[in-house]
Formats: C-alpha cells, structure tokens, sequence
C-alpha cells in the first residue's frame, strides 16, 4: 500500500530511513581502528613506510603525489582505493578521469602492497595502504604524525566520469564549501585540508585562468601580487607553453610547513580555490590562524585527515591494488 507524502506515517517511515542511512554510515566509521592490524599484521606501518622513504629518495614530488592520490580517493566513492583501479576495455577508471591525468608515483603504492603481502598475505587493503602512505608522506616531509585509523575495504567499481566530483581548481567558495559539505566535511576541514597545498607543483593550465584574460576588464587577477603574478606569466606565458610548465604550490614546495598561508595572505597564492579562503570572513579567519601558528595549523590538518579519511565503502582486500579480485 502506497503512503502519502501528507500522511504521518510518511513522516515516520521517513525518519527511520535516514536513521537507518546514518546507522549504516556509523558502522561503517567505527569499523575503523588505529589497532586494526596489531593482531594479523603488526609490522604493515614500518613496512610502508620504508618504501615511501625509499621513493622520495629518489624522486622528492612523492610526498605531494601520495597526498593528492589519497584526497582524490577519498572525494569520489570514501577511501577504497578507486583510485589505483586500471580501466579496462569496457571501463574508463577514476585516474584516467581529466582531473587525474596528472596523478603519479602508483608505482609506490604497487611496491607498498607487494612489501605488506610478503608479510600477510591477504590482509591488508590498497585503501589503508594509500591512507598510510600518504600519512607518512606529511610526516617525512617534516609535518605532523598520527595515528591512521585502520579497517578500509576495497572498492570495485571506478568510473573516470566521476571524477567531474572533486572540487577543482577554478572554483569559488560557495563551490567548495558545497563540495565538501557533501562530504560531511567542514569550513574549518576545508581551510585546513586545503593546507596539504604546501606542498607540490601546478601545471600551467590549473591557473592559467588568474594570469591570461581574467575577465572583460583586466588581464591578471587583481588580488594577485603584481611581481608574483608577472613571474607566473614569464612561466606560463599565453601561447607556446611547454607540457611540463608550472609553479610550485608555495617557497618551500617539499617541506610540509604553513607557508602556503603565509604567502595566500600576500596574494602570492596559486589556484582561484586557494585565493577563494580569504573571500569569506570565516575562512579567513582561519588562514590567518594557520598563517600564524604552525601548531594550529598541523593539529587541525591531522583532525580534519583522520574526518577525511574515515568514510569507505569498500568490499574486498585487492590482492592487486590495480585489478578488483
């Protein structure tokens, strides 16, 4: 028998359905434990992290790349590792979606989980794995160390359509606050994970939109730094840019500091998003905060990680991070 909308019964059925959504949601979160592992593999955080250590010896974007990995896995399906998946010939994967074109260093996470399965076989999740690396990414890079929680299950499914879902770099604050909002995700959660800027490196394309042609008017972005802006443009210029051209997120684009709040309060910040934070006077707040102590700043990132980090939707351990089983 159908209920109508206008019936007190609607309401109550209604009711006990979101309830039964956060329940489920809920259950999901508190399955999660810095304690996961003690018992069945005890060594899987030592274990990764001597790998990632081992990369960034070699190639000093690792840190960045295993921190957007991770961010990118989580804004699409929670954090199950949807990220890693291969597309195959019927299936376009989430990192072959445009956003993640410029996704790297998979390679660390493959040798993560070949180093994990010598040691339990079976056991371990790609998605905790990325969520540890990235950890160990912040912490290597000179920021702050926590406990992950740990638990997540894979993913089996990765579209590269979905990806139109992570906040991009031309958005404005009404857009990210949206977007994360989706996520559960708060203002404070928003400045502070938009901290993990620190560290890396824009393509041209990214914040070309700030230096060429920004409106009807003017050229440059006004709330741009002229002599930042007119060295971006010498980098970037109109036409003939070179594939790889770019700027780093801030002065100190390997080390995990809060400099990018520093330089975002001097008009010296990269994308439309990062400037965004201090068009509202409650993010702005916060960035100078953050500009003004390093503390704040890493206690709220670790805090707004652990939020981040915590949903997960998954159904398996990948024995292959890059193939469901």
């Amino acid at each position: 028998m159908a209920i109508k909308k206008n019936n007190p019964m609607f309401s109550l059925v209604l009711s006990f359905f979101c309830l039964a959504i956060l329940a489920d949601h809920y259950m999901v979160v508190n399955a999660l434990s810095p304690n996961y592992y003690d018992q069945t593999c005890p060594n899987v955080e030592s274990a990764i992290t001597s790998v990632v250590k081992k990369a960034m010896l070699n190639d000093p974007t690792v840190p960045a790349a295993l921190l957007r990995m991770h961010f990118h896995d989580c804004f699409i399906r929670g954090c199950d590792g949807s990220v890693l998946l291969n597309s195959t010939g019927k299936n376009q994967a989430e990192k072959d979606g445009p956003p993640n074109i410029s996704l790297h260093a998979f390679y660390v996470i493959d040798n993560a989980k070949k180093a994990v399965e010598a040691l339990c076989p079976k056991t371990v999740s790609c998605a905790d794995i990325l969520a540890l690396a990235a950890r160990d990414a912040v912490t290597l890079s000179g920021g702050p160390k926590w406990d992950v929680p740990k638990g997540r299950k894979d993913g089996r499914v990765s579209k590269a359509t979905e990806t139109r879902q992570l906040p991009g770099p031309t958005f404005n604050i009404s857009q990210l606050q949206q977007s994360f909002a989706q996520r559960g995700l708060s203002m404070e959660d928003l400045v502070a994970l938009s901290g993990g800027h620190t560290l890396g490196f824009a393509h041209c394309s990214s914040f070309q939109n700030r230096i060429h042609n920004f409106n009807s008017k003017q050229s440059v972005d006004p709330s741009l730094q002229s002599s930042f802006a007119a060295s971006l443009k010498s980098v970037c210029p109109l036409k003939n840019t070179a594939k790889n051209a770019g700027a780093n997120l801030d002065s100190t684009p390997t080390t995990f500091d809060n400099r990018y709040y520093k330089l975002l309060l001097q008009g010296k910040s990269i994308f439309s998003s990062d400037q965004s934070l201090i068009t509202s006077t409650n993010t702005k707040a916060l960035v100078s905060k953050f500009a003004s102590s390093q503390k704040e700043f890493q206690n709220a990132f670790v805090k707004s990680m652990i939020k981040m980090s915590s949903i997960n939707g998954g159904q398996e351990v990948r024995l292959d991070c890059r193939v469901v089983n």
